[in-house]
Protein backbone atom coordinates (compact mmCIF):
# COMPACT_ATOMS: atom_id res chain seq x y z
CA UNK A 1 0.00 0.00 0.00
CA UNK A 2 1.67 3.14 -1.27
CA UNK A 3 0.69 6.90 1.03
CA UNK A 4 0.13 9.78 -1.05
CA UNK A 5 3.04 11.91 -1.31
CA UNK A 6 2.99 14.78 1.02
CA UNK A 7 2.61 18.43 -0.08
CA UNK A 8 5.18 20.65 1.56
CA UNK A 9 3.06 22.54 4.61
CA UNK A 10 1.65 26.09 4.14
CA UNK A 11 3.09 29.33 6.59
CA UNK A 12 0.86 29.91 9.51
CA UNK A 13 -0.97 32.14 8.02
CA UNK A 14 -0.77 34.12 11.71
CA UNK A 15 2.86 33.88 11.12
CA UNK A 16 3.33 35.36 7.28
CA UNK A 17 5.87 37.98 6.70
CA UNK A 18 5.85 39.29 3.63
CA UNK A 19 9.61 40.75 2.91
CA UNK A 20 8.03 43.77 0.33
CA UNK A 21 6.29 44.85 3.36
CA UNK A 22 9.30 45.15 4.97
CA UNK A 23 11.25 46.83 2.83
CA UNK A 24 8.35 49.37 1.98
CA UNK A 25 8.84 50.03 5.58
CA UNK A 26 12.75 50.43 5.51
CA UNK A 27 12.10 52.93 2.58
CA UNK A 28 9.65 54.69 4.92
CA UNK A 29 11.98 54.89 8.25
CA UNK A 30 15.21 55.85 5.42
CA UNK A 31 12.56 59.13 4.58
CA UNK A 32 12.14 59.49 7.89
CA UNK A 33 15.72 60.03 8.59
CA UNK A 34 16.10 62.11 5.84
CA UNK A 35 13.54 64.61 6.90
CA UNK A 36 14.87 64.46 10.54
CA UNK A 37 18.27 64.97 9.35
CA UNK A 38 16.60 68.38 7.61
CA UNK A 39 15.21 69.58 10.48
CA UNK A 40 18.24 68.98 12.62
CA UNK A 41 20.22 71.17 9.32
CA UNK A 42 17.26 74.17 10.54
CA UNK A 43 17.34 73.73 14.39
CA UNK A 44 21.48 74.63 14.34
CA UNK A 45 21.07 77.36 11.85
CA UNK A 46 22.47 76.03 8.89
CA UNK A 47 18.99 75.79 6.88
CA UNK A 48 16.11 78.65 6.65
CA UNK A 49 13.97 79.11 9.89
CA UNK A 50 10.59 77.27 9.00
CA UNK A 51 11.95 75.12 6.76
CA UNK A 52 10.36 71.56 7.79
CA UNK A 53 7.22 73.35 8.78
CA UNK A 54 5.72 74.38 5.62
CA UNK A 55 5.65 73.51 1.90
CA UNK A 56 6.52 70.77 0.64
CA UNK A 57 9.19 69.53 3.37
CA UNK A 58 5.65 69.60 5.52
CA UNK A 59 3.63 67.55 2.60
CA UNK A 60 6.94 64.96 2.63
CA UNK A 61 6.55 64.68 6.63
CA UNK A 62 2.58 63.84 6.45
CA UNK A 63 3.26 61.34 3.61
CA UNK A 64 6.02 59.47 5.71
CA UNK A 65 3.62 59.85 8.76
CA UNK A 66 0.84 58.17 7.13
CA UNK A 67 3.05 55.40 4.99
CA UNK A 68 4.55 54.23 8.32
CA UNK A 69 1.04 54.40 9.87
CA UNK A 70 -1.00 52.41 6.76
CA UNK A 71 2.04 49.56 7.25
CA UNK A 72 1.14 49.53 11.13
CA UNK A 73 -1.88 48.60 10.06
CA UNK A 74 -1.49 46.50 7.33
CA UNK A 75 1.01 44.42 10.00
CA UNK A 76 -1.16 43.94 12.29
CA UNK A 77 -3.92 42.57 10.21
CA UNK A 78 -1.33 40.21 8.69
CA UNK A 79 0.03 39.32 12.09
CA UNK A 80 -2.96 38.51 14.24
CA UNK A 81 -5.36 37.09 11.24
CA UNK A 82 -5.83 33.66 12.32
CA UNK A 83 -6.72 35.06 16.01
CA UNK A 84 -4.61 37.39 18.37
CA UNK A 85 -1.10 36.17 19.30
CA UNK A 86 -1.70 37.66 23.22
CA UNK A 87 1.90 36.96 23.90
CA UNK A 88 3.41 38.36 21.04
CA UNK A 89 1.24 41.21 21.02
CA UNK A 90 1.73 42.38 24.04
CA UNK A 91 5.55 41.60 24.05
CA UNK A 92 5.41 44.56 21.00
CA UNK A 93 2.79 46.74 22.96
CA UNK A 94 5.32 46.79 25.42
CA UNK A 95 8.40 47.43 24.08
CA UNK A 96 6.46 50.31 21.99
CA UNK A 97 5.04 52.14 25.10
CA UNK A 98 8.24 52.04 26.68
CA UNK A 99 9.67 54.01 23.66
CA UNK A 100 7.10 56.28 23.48
CA UNK A 101 7.55 57.15 27.38
CA UNK A 102 11.56 57.20 27.08
CA UNK A 103 10.77 59.64 23.74
CA UNK A 104 8.12 61.75 26.04
CA UNK A 105 11.16 61.68 29.08
CA UNK A 106 13.90 62.80 26.96
CA UNK A 107 12.12 65.65 24.96
CA UNK A 108 11.08 66.76 28.28
CA UNK A 109 14.41 67.59 29.51
CA UNK A 110 15.85 68.70 25.64
CA UNK A 111 12.93 70.58 24.51
CA UNK A 112 10.51 71.30 27.19
CA UNK A 113 8.27 73.66 25.30
CA UNK A 114 8.19 71.71 22.38
CA UNK A 115 8.43 68.16 23.88
CA UNK A 116 6.83 64.94 22.28
CA UNK A 117 3.79 64.13 24.49
CA UNK A 118 1.73 62.33 21.92
CA UNK A 119 4.44 61.41 18.94
CA UNK A 120 4.22 58.58 16.34
CA UNK A 121 5.36 55.85 18.69
CA UNK A 122 2.38 56.85 21.37
CA UNK A 123 0.09 56.61 17.88
CA UNK A 124 1.31 53.24 17.36
CA UNK A 125 0.90 52.22 20.98
CA UNK A 126 -3.04 53.13 21.01
CA UNK A 127 -3.77 52.56 17.79
CA UNK A 128 -2.53 49.20 18.32
CA UNK A 129 -4.81 48.50 20.73
CA UNK A 130 -7.86 50.06 19.22
CA UNK A 131 -6.93 48.06 15.77
CA UNK A 132 -7.97 45.00 17.65
CA UNK A 133 -11.42 45.45 17.97
CA UNK A 134 -11.09 46.12 14.34
CA UNK A 135 -9.45 42.85 12.74
CA UNK A 136 -12.69 40.63 12.44
CA UNK A 137 -14.62 43.56 10.85
CA UNK A 138 -15.15 43.57 6.60
CA UNK A 139 -12.62 45.43 4.43
CA UNK A 140 -15.37 47.81 3.62
CA UNK A 141 -17.02 48.72 7.09
CA UNK A 142 -13.18 49.52 8.51
CA UNK A 143 -11.80 52.13 5.34
CA UNK A 144 -15.61 53.83 5.84
CA UNK A 145 -14.53 53.72 9.98
CA UNK A 146 -10.96 55.15 8.96
CA UNK A 147 -12.88 57.83 6.46
CA UNK A 148 -14.71 59.16 9.07
CA UNK A 149 -11.63 59.13 11.25
CA UNK A 150 -10.23 61.41 9.11
CA UNK A 151 -13.13 63.35 8.04
CA UNK A 152 -13.41 64.19 12.28
CA UNK A 153 -11.25 67.06 12.72
CA UNK A 154 -12.60 69.14 9.68
CA UNK A 155 -16.04 69.41 11.69
CA UNK A 156 -15.12 68.48 15.15
CA UNK A 157 -12.62 70.54 16.24
CA UNK A 158 -14.06 73.13 19.61
CA UNK A 159 -12.55 74.93 22.52
CA UNK A 160 -13.94 72.29 25.05
CA UNK A 161 -11.14 69.93 23.69
CA UNK A 162 -8.32 72.42 23.92
CA UNK A 163 -7.47 71.14 27.90
CA UNK A 164 -3.61 69.53 27.91
CA UNK A 165 -5.10 66.04 28.78
CA UNK A 166 -7.36 66.02 25.75
CA UNK A 167 -4.93 67.31 23.24
CA UNK A 168 -4.24 63.21 22.21
CA UNK A 169 -7.61 63.52 20.55
CA UNK A 170 -6.14 66.24 17.98
CA UNK A 171 -9.30 68.57 18.20
CA UNK A 172 -8.21 71.55 19.81
CA UNK A 173 -8.82 74.35 17.62
CA UNK A 174 -4.96 75.24 17.35
CA UNK A 175 -2.63 71.83 17.59
CA UNK A 176 -0.46 72.24 20.67
CA UNK A 177 3.18 72.70 20.40
CA UNK A 178 5.17 69.77 19.76
CA UNK A 179 8.17 68.84 18.05
CA UNK A 180 6.34 65.50 17.02
CA UNK A 181 2.42 65.67 17.10
CA UNK A 182 0.35 62.64 15.61
CA UNK A 183 -2.99 62.42 17.44
CA UNK A 184 -5.15 60.26 17.22
CA UNK A 185 -7.86 62.31 14.52
CA UNK A 186 -7.11 62.33 12.06
CA UNK A 187 -4.19 59.87 11.96
CA UNK A 188 -5.85 57.18 13.31
CA UNK A 189 -7.61 56.78 10.11
CA UNK A 190 -4.22 55.80 7.86
CA UNK A 191 -3.42 52.78 10.41
CA UNK A 192 -7.32 51.82 9.74
CA UNK A 193 -6.83 52.37 6.18
CA UNK A 194 -3.85 49.71 6.18
CA UNK A 195 -5.66 47.53 8.12
CA UNK A 196 -8.72 47.49 5.37
CA UNK A 197 -5.81 46.99 2.37
CA UNK A 198 -4.81 43.93 4.75
CA UNK A 199 -7.97 42.67 5.19
CA UNK A 200 -9.14 43.36 1.63
CA UNK A 201 -5.69 41.82 0.44
CA UNK A 202 -6.17 38.18 2.36
CA UNK A 203 -10.43 38.59 1.23
CA UNK A 204 -9.17 38.10 -2.48
CA UNK A 205 -5.80 35.94 -1.86
CA UNK A 206 -3.27 38.38 -2.53
CA UNK A 207 -1.16 38.28 0.78
CA UNK A 208 0.12 34.45 -0.89
CA UNK A 209 1.25 36.28 -3.80
CA UNK A 210 3.10 39.20 -2.11
CA UNK A 211 4.59 36.84 0.11
CA UNK A 212 6.10 35.15 -2.98
CA UNK A 213 7.83 38.52 -4.45
CA UNK A 214 11.33 38.90 -3.56
CA UNK A 215 13.26 41.39 -2.56
CA UNK A 216 16.24 41.81 -5.01
CA UNK A 217 19.27 41.14 -3.38
CA UNK A 218 20.80 44.89 -3.61
CA UNK A 219 17.99 45.87 -1.65
CA UNK A 220 17.96 43.06 1.32
CA UNK A 221 19.27 45.18 3.49
CA UNK A 222 16.03 47.17 3.63
CA UNK A 223 14.06 44.26 4.61
CA UNK A 224 16.41 43.73 7.35
CA UNK A 225 15.74 47.55 8.61
CA UNK A 226 11.92 47.12 7.74
CA UNK A 227 12.11 44.21 10.36
CA UNK A 228 14.11 46.64 12.91
CA UNK A 229 12.10 49.57 12.61
CA UNK A 230 11.49 50.36 16.50
CA UNK A 231 15.73 49.96 17.02
CA UNK A 232 16.36 52.31 14.40
CA UNK A 233 13.28 54.82 15.26
CA UNK A 234 14.98 55.05 18.51
CA UNK A 235 18.54 55.44 17.80
CA UNK A 236 19.00 57.37 14.42
CA UNK A 237 18.04 60.56 15.76
CA UNK A 238 20.46 60.52 18.65
CA UNK A 239 22.93 59.94 16.31
CA UNK A 240 21.79 62.28 13.12
CA UNK A 241 21.95 65.03 15.66
CA UNK A 242 25.32 63.97 17.61
CA UNK A 243 26.83 64.59 14.10
CA UNK A 244 25.57 68.05 13.28
CA UNK A 245 25.53 69.07 17.02
CA UNK A 246 29.58 67.79 16.00
CA UNK A 247 29.79 69.55 12.69
CA UNK A 248 28.55 73.02 14.95
CA UNK A 249 31.38 72.97 16.65
CA UNK A 250 33.89 72.67 14.02
CA UNK A 251 31.83 74.92 11.68
CA UNK A 252 29.57 77.41 13.11
CA UNK A 253 26.46 78.30 11.50
CA UNK A 254 26.01 82.14 11.15
CA UNK A 255 24.10 83.61 13.56
CA UNK A 256 21.01 85.08 12.19
CA UNK A 257 19.63 88.30 13.69
CA UNK A 258 16.50 87.49 15.84
CA UNK A 259 14.51 89.85 13.23
CA UNK A 260 15.75 88.32 10.41
CA UNK A 261 15.33 84.56 12.01
CA UNK A 262 11.74 85.71 12.76
CA UNK A 263 10.59 87.17 9.68
CA UNK A 264 11.90 84.29 7.46
CA UNK A 265 10.02 81.62 9.89
CA UNK A 266 6.89 83.81 9.68
CA UNK A 267 6.70 84.18 5.78
CA UNK A 268 7.34 80.57 5.44
CA UNK A 269 4.50 79.65 7.59
CA UNK A 270 1.96 82.60 6.08
CA UNK A 271 2.84 81.88 2.96
CA UNK A 272 1.06 78.70 2.77
CA UNK A 273 -2.12 80.47 2.77
CA UNK A 274 -1.65 83.96 1.97
CA UNK A 275 0.02 85.81 -1.04
CA UNK A 276 3.22 87.82 -0.55
CA UNK A 277 2.06 90.83 -0.42
CA UNK A 278 -0.22 90.07 2.81
CA UNK A 279 2.50 87.93 4.43
CA UNK A 280 5.27 91.02 3.96
CA UNK A 281 2.18 93.41 5.53
CA UNK A 282 1.50 90.91 8.66
CA UNK A 283 5.17 89.86 9.33
CA UNK A 284 6.22 93.39 9.84
CA UNK A 285 3.46 94.46 11.70
CA UNK A 286 4.26 91.02 14.06
CA UNK A 287 7.94 92.00 14.55
CA UNK A 288 7.08 95.38 15.25
CA UNK A 289 4.39 94.12 17.93
CA UNK A 290 7.10 91.64 19.78
CA UNK A 291 9.32 94.20 19.75
CA UNK A 292 7.30 96.95 21.15
CA UNK A 293 6.62 94.71 23.79
CA UNK A 294 9.98 92.95 24.11
CA UNK A 295 9.09 89.79 23.64
CA UNK A 296 10.92 89.24 20.58
CA UNK A 297 14.02 87.39 22.28
CA UNK A 298 11.54 85.35 24.94
CA UNK A 299 10.42 84.03 21.45
CA UNK A 300 13.41 82.06 21.00
CA UNK A 301 13.88 81.41 24.07
CA UNK A 302 14.63 77.44 25.23
CA UNK A 303 10.89 77.46 27.07
CA UNK A 304 8.48 80.65 26.27
CA UNK A 305 5.82 80.56 28.64
CA UNK A 306 2.02 80.16 28.30
CA UNK A 307 1.52 84.13 28.70
CA UNK A 308 3.84 84.97 26.24
CA UNK A 309 2.12 82.22 23.89
CA UNK A 310 -1.15 84.20 24.34
CA UNK A 311 0.73 87.61 23.83
CA UNK A 312 1.71 86.18 20.29
CA UNK A 313 -1.60 85.03 19.64
CA UNK A 314 -3.52 88.24 20.81
CA UNK A 315 -0.56 90.07 18.47
CA UNK A 316 -1.56 87.59 15.44
CA UNK A 317 -5.47 88.44 15.93
CA UNK A 318 -4.54 92.19 15.29
CA UNK A 319 -1.81 92.14 12.52
CA UNK A 320 -4.24 89.76 10.24
CA UNK A 321 -7.44 92.27 11.16
CA UNK A 322 -5.13 95.67 10.62
CA UNK A 323 -3.82 94.13 7.20
CA UNK A 324 -6.89 92.91 6.18
CA UNK A 325 -8.59 96.45 6.79
CA UNK A 326 -5.64 97.74 4.83
CA UNK A 327 -5.74 95.68 1.86
CA UNK A 328 -8.25 97.21 -1.15
CA UNK A 329 -10.48 94.89 -2.07
CA UNK A 330 -10.77 94.03 -6.08
CA UNK A 331 -13.04 95.05 -7.74
CA UNK A 332 -15.98 93.57 -9.53
CA UNK A 333 -16.68 92.82 -13.04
Amino acid sequence: MHSEPKTPAKPVAGKLRIGVIDAARGVALLAMALYHFTWDLEFFGYAMPGLTAAGGWKIFARCIASSFLFLVGVSLVLAHRDGIRWRGFRRRWAMVAAAAALISVVTWFATPDSFIFFGILHQIALASLLGLALIRLPWLATAVLAGIVVAVPFWLRAPVFDQPWLWWLGLAPVNPRSNDYVPLFPWFGAVAFGMAAAQAAIRHGLTERLARLEVAPPFGWLRFLGRHSLAFYLLHQPVLIGCVWLAAQLFPAQAIPPQARFTQSCQTTCGQTRDAEFCAAYCACMLGELEASGQLSKLFSASPDAALRSQVSDAAGYCSAAVESETPEEPTP
